[in-house]
């Protein structure tokens, strides 16, 4: 198929989206079937409506579908160098490198293949920065979607494509990818991983890919403390900077940070926006995977807002339970102090009663001397019953004790550096 060819069929592709789509994957399957690269240039990053990178794109996945190797990622990286406008070559990068390295996820190269392939991409003269980086985003993106996040970490540290990267080592989708494997590895703090993600979500040239990896870092992170809040908040950001976009992956991370938040209503919301966004077609996105993800996760918002609902009742009833208990305990405790009062005073006066009578009936006294007698005695008695009642209001006032826990701790890796 000649340039011309192409180019022919893919103006006739029309403004239809599903048209449009059919014929793009036609024209990469048959460039793929006689072994030709795509031999035409790509002026925008518009994946929606640009045939010729729409097309481009089906090729370099049908290529490495084919060939999942940091090989054919060098060779697509070589193209992008030489086909695609400056001004969009870094966003389509990012997407090819990391969305394929998630399409061609189940065929990780070994240690010793990846170092073969490494050393033969290395020694060629035409691998640039740019190739060498394209190739590490590319297996970083297979790492990354099987969630071996050690095994990402070990390779952003040490990786000789990185090295030769030079300059674009620190392209903000490696920072982004340190920063995911840094939220779930135990070996590193949640500190640690933090500080990564907002260099990278403050780098001026982020992408959207970048973001993506940024949010996935904090979703799949060990838990800790203040992740519902954290993911909400950069969910929330991610939305509003894609809006146009429509783009129902961070509506489905910002749903994850709301159910982490316990906000089951607004979770909901999220994850029925997401569900209602996701594309039916694509060559890339799998809807029937995606789909599948989203529906478990608003099963398990569902769930949880039942559950929260019976944990309000359940508290309802305890509280109630707890009001009349201690009614129930401030009667019993009310009643025994006035059974104690009552007993004092009824022997306070009985022993009054018995005493003064024992001492108006002893004729040996003076009468003024019988007074003080029976004044005396009733002070006595007197105290003693404010005494017994006293004691008593004392010991049925005092707090029965209470216990104390100190803070919780989050269990992370040691430090290396939330």
């Amino acid at each position: 198929m000649n340039k011309a060819a192409v180019l022919a069929q893919l103006k006739q592709a029309g403004s239809d989206s599903r048209h449009r789509d059919r014929v793009c994957a036609e024209v990469a399957s048959a460039l793929v079937a006689v072994g030709v690269e795509p031999d035409f240039d790509v002026t925008t990053g518009d994946f929606a409506d640009d045939a010729a990178l729409i097309c481009a794109d089906r090729y370099w996945q049908l290529r490495l579908i084919d060939q999942p190797g940091i090989a054919t990622a060098a060779r697509c990286a070589r193209w992008l160098e030489n086909h695609v406008a400056a001004p969009v070559r870094h966003q389509i990068e990012h997407r090819w490198a990391l969305g394929n390295g998630f399409v061609t996820r189940s065929s990780v190269e070994s240690p010793a293949e990846l170092a073969e392939a490494t050393a033969a991409l290395l020694a060629a003269p035409a691998t640039s920065e740019t190739v060498a980086l394209f190739a590490a985003l590319y297996h970083a993106g297979k790492l990354r979607a099987n969630r071996a996040f050690d095994a990402l970490r070990m390779f952003l540290d040490a990786s000789p494509l990185l090295e030769a990267a030079g300059a674009r080592r620190e392209d903000p989708a490696v920072t982004a990818l340190r920063s995911l494997a840094a939220f779930g590895s135990r070996a590193m703090t949640t500190d640690y991983a933090i500080r990564l993600l907002d260099v990278a979500w403050r780098a001026p040239d982020r992408t959207r890919e970048v973001v993506d990896v940024c949010v996935q870092g904090i979703s799949d992170a060990v838990p800790f403390d203040g992740q519902g809040v954290l993911l909400t908040e950069r969910a929330s950001e991610a939305v509003a900077a894609y809006q146009a976009g429509a783009d129902h992956i961070f509506r489905y991370r910002l749903a994850c940070g709301l159910h982490l938040c316990h906000r089951p209503d607004e979770a909901l919301v999220a994850i029925d926006e997401a569900l209602n966004l996701l594309p039916a077609i694509g060559g890339r996105v799998s809807h029937e995977l995606l789909q599948q993800q989203y529906l478990t996760k608003r099963e398990a918002i569902l769930e949880g807002r039942l559950r929260a609902q019976w944990s309000a009742e359940q508290r309802g009833r305890w509280e109630a339970q707890e009001r009349a208990n201690a009614a129930i305990q401030s009667t019993l405790q009310s009643s025994t102090v006035r059974a104690v009062e009552l007993v004092a005073i009824f022997t306070a006066a009985i022993a009054f009663a018995v005493g003064s009578l024992q001492v108006t009936l002893n004729g040996n006294l003076h009468l003024r001397d019988r007074i003080w007698l029976v004044v005396a005695l009733g002070v006595g008695l007197a105290v003693f019953a404010l005494l017994t009642i006293g004691g008593t209001w004392y010991l049925t006032s005092r707090p029965s004790g209470s216990s104390h826990t100190g803070p919780s701790r989050r269990a992370h890796g040691p430090d290396v550096g939330a």
